[in-house]
């Protein structure tokens, strides 16, 4: 039976509780995997010039073999506070040439820098030299959560982002900024602008809990957001913290498989 094609792609956010993901999200059509990072506040998770090796390292050869994993998307150096990575951009884009030196015995499909960007950061354009410097296929990520629109956004990347740079765009649904069908606007005027080739979506698989903290969003909530998205690359953040097998057998069974 045809899989359903509900993403094309999972997001992993390698932390200390997260540190080999194991799933089932190419039930859901998923092939693609993202790497939020593979060095963090200095600490790599593969050896690199210039790093200290993290004392338990994931299983790469592993990974590589997964059928969510046969494309991936290497991130590279970042850190937990997004302020201190915006400030330490330099740095981690040095660090980030080191990782990307290393031999990786998965196949590498592209690579993405973990700064991310908003409209709110008026020194962003201080990322395109560095951006120019790093490996290519490269990606950054970009949210929104001051709703400026997305035509906007969209003219705002344009002044400053390299042409051979892509975009993965944040859908704002895991902290309500925005419903499913904005979100899917801010996309089509993001691939208007930059055209469609620079630019893939992810699907936040988590909500905002009143008082603080996050949970896994529930079919209900993730299947609208995968509905809305068809016809662009949809990654899922992230599947190990909140894609569960349950989670994706309740999106295949809704979809009547």
């Amino acid at each position: 039976m045809e899989r359903p094609d509900y993403a094309q792609g999972v997001v992993w956010q390698p932390d200390d509780t997260h540190a080999n993901p194991h799933g089932d999200w190419d039930a859901l059509g998923v092939r693609d995997l993202l790497v939020q990072w593979t060095a963090v506040d200095d600490e790599a998770l593969m050896p690199a010039a210039g790093l200290r090796t993290a004392s338990r390292l994931p299983d790469w050869k592993r990974i590589g073999r997964e059928p969510w994993a046969r494309e991936v998307i290497v991130g590279l150096a970042g850190r937990f506070d997004e302020s201190q990575a915006r400030a330490g951009a330099s740095r981690l884009a040095a660090q980030s040439l080191a990782l990307a030196s290393a031999r990786w015995p998965v196949h590498v499909a592209g690579w993405y820098f973990p700064v991310e960007v908003d409209p709110t950061w008026k020194h962003a354009a201080t990322l395109a030299p560095l951006l120019e410097r790093l490996p290519k296929p490269l990606w950054i990520s970009v949210y929104d959560n001051s709703n400026i629109g997305g035509a906007a956004l969209a003219a705002w990347l344009d002044t400053w982002l390299p042409r051979d740079v892509g975009v993965f765009f944040q859908d704002g649904c895991g902290d309500y900024v925005r419903d499913p069908a904005v979100a899917r606007g801010y996309a089509d005027a993001l691939a208007a602008r930059l055209g469609a080739a620079r630019v893939r979506i992810i699907a936040e698989a988590f909500r905002a809990m009143p008082g603080g903290g996050f949970r896994a969003a529930n079919a209900g909530e993730l299947k609208p957001q995968l509905e809305a998205y068809r016809g662009y690359r949809v990654y899922l953040f992230d599947g190990p913290h909140y894609v569960s097998p349950a989670l994706v057998r309740e999106v295949v069974k809704g979809a009547g498989g």
